[in-house]
């Protein structure tokens, strides 16, 4: 599965996850999660959708407000892997 997800990353997905574990990006919980990088609404909403559901970004906690986005496993593994 790891080796799959990483073929199927593209630029813009690697970008986001090196922007996540960076520490640039806020999550606001919800059906259809919005990202935040720099402050500002992350345009491809899509994205960013995609690598929650992928397991490579972590869905913050019910509530309200901005949360800070972080790499589950999964995510550091795949950056990682990309690194090497």
């Amino acid at each position: 599965m790891a080796r799959e997800t990483n073929e199927l990353l593209s630029r813009r997905d690697m970008a986001l996850l090196n922007a996540v574990a960076d520490r640039r990006c806020e999550i606001v919980y919800g059906a259809k999660p919005l990202l935040f990088m720099d402050g500002r609404a992350f345009p491809d909403r899509e994205a960013a959708r995609r690598l929650i559901r992928a397991g490579l970004v972590a869905q913050p906690g019910i509530g309200t407000g901005r949360w800070p986005a972080r790499l589950t496993d999964t995510g550091r593994i795949q950056l990682s892997r990309a690194t090497d």
